[in-house]
C-alpha cells in the first residue's frame, strides 16, 4: 500500500511540468476572457483580472453571431464524419481481411496522400464546387460542398488507420461464426464490428476534430456569415479590425474549445481501449 501510493506521488510529480504547461494557455485565455476591456492592456499585466466580468463572452456571441457558427460546425463536423466512416469502415475491412495484388502498395499510397496540404488544393477544390450545379446553383457557399471536402481530406488516413486497427482483431472469431452458419456479412455486423467499436470512435474522434478545427477549406468555399464555422467567425474578431477586442477573441476561443474537450472527456475510455487494441499485434 505504502509503495502504490509512493508511486502514484512520484507518478504525478513527473506529471505536473507537463499538465502545468498543457494548461497554461487555457489559463491565459480565461484570464484574458474574464477582464475588462480597460484591463487587457494595462501595463504592468496582471495575470488575474481587478474586476471579473463575463460581458466579454456576452459581446463575442453577438458580435459574431456565435450560436450560428456552433450549429454550422457542428453540423459539417458531425455529417462529415458520419461520412468518413460509413466509407472507411468497409473499406478498412476490406484491405486487412482480402488479399489482392498491390495491397501493400495501396496502404503506402494512402499514407502518402497524407502529405499533401489542402492548402495545394483549394483553387481546383473552389473552380470543381463552381463547376458543379445543383438546382441552378453551385456548390459554393454550400454546407454540402465542405461536407463533401472535409470527408474527401480525411477518408484516406481512415481507412489506412482502420485497417491497422481492424489486423489487430482476431480471424478466427469470425471464422467461428462462419462454422456456426453465418455469413461474413453477418458476421461482420455482429461479431466484428462491436470488437472494433474502439478503433471506429477513434478513427472518428481523429476526424471530427479534424473538421472542427480546419480552416482554409472553409474560408474557400463558404461566403455568407450564416453558413461559416466557428473558425472563421474567430478570424472575423481579429482580420479588418482597427482595433482588437483580445478579451471577446479569449472568450471566443475558449467557446470554440469546449465542445472538443467535452467530446474527449465523453469518448475517452474509447480512445484509450482503441488505442491499446492497435498496439496489440
Amino acid at each position: 500500500m505504502r509503495r502504490a501510493w509512493k508511486r502514484s506521488v512520484l507518478c504525478w510529480a513527473a506529471l505536473t511540468p507537463i499538465l502545468a504547461l498543457t494548461l497554461f494557455p487555457f489559463a491565459i485565455m480565461l484570464s484574458t476572457a474574464l477582464k475588462p476591456t480597460a484591463e487587457v492592456l494595462i501595463y504592468p499585466p496582471r495575470w488575474l483580472p481587478i474586476h471579473w466580468s463575463l460581458h466579454s463572452f456576452v459581446a463575442m456571441w453577438q458580435a459574431v453571431h456565435f450560436g450560428v457558427g456552433l450549429q454550422n460546425s457542428l453540423a459539417i463536423g458531425v455529417l462529415s464524419t458520419l461520412l468518413v466512416i460509413a466509407v472507411s469502415v468497409p473499406a478498412g475491412y476490406a484491405l486487412c481481411r482480402f488479399p489482392f495484388a498491390g495491397r501493400a502498395s495501396y496502404r503506402q499510397f494512402l499514407l502518402t496522400t497524407q502529405m499533401l496540404s489542402p492548402v495545394l488544393l483549394v483553387l481546383g477544390l473552389f473552380r470543381l464546387a463552381a463547376s458543379i450545379h445543383i438546382d441552378g446553383t453551385t456548390l459554393v457557399d454550400t454546407r454540402l460542398a465542405v461536407i463533401v471536402a472535409y470527408a474527401g481530406f480525411n477518408l484516406a488516413f481512415a481507412v489506412w488507420m482502420l485497417a491497422s486497427y481492424f489486423a489487430a482483431v482476431p480471424a478466427e472469431l469470425e471464422e467461428a461464426a462462419w462454422i456456426d452458419g453465418c455469413g461474413r456479412l453477418r458476421a461482420m455486423v455482429h461479431i466484428f464490428l462491436p470488437l472494433a467499436l474502439p478503433a471506429i470512435a477513434v478513427t472518428a474522434i481523429v476526424t471530427f476534430v479534424a473538421c472542427w478545427n480546419e480552416f482554409v477549406v472553409a474560408l474557400t468555399l463558404l461566403r455568407s456569415p450564416s453558413k461559416q464555422t466557428l473558425t472563421l467567425q474567430v478570424v472575423n474578431l481579429v482580420a479588418g479590425r482597427y482595433t482588437v477586442e483580445w478579451n471577446q477573441v479569449m472568450a471566443a476561443t475558449l467557446a470554440t474549445t469546449v465542445p472538443v474537450a467535452a467530446l474527449f472527456v465523453w469518448l475517452q475510455r474509447y480512445l484509450l481501449r482503441g488505442l491499446a487494441l492497435g498496439g496489440i499485434k
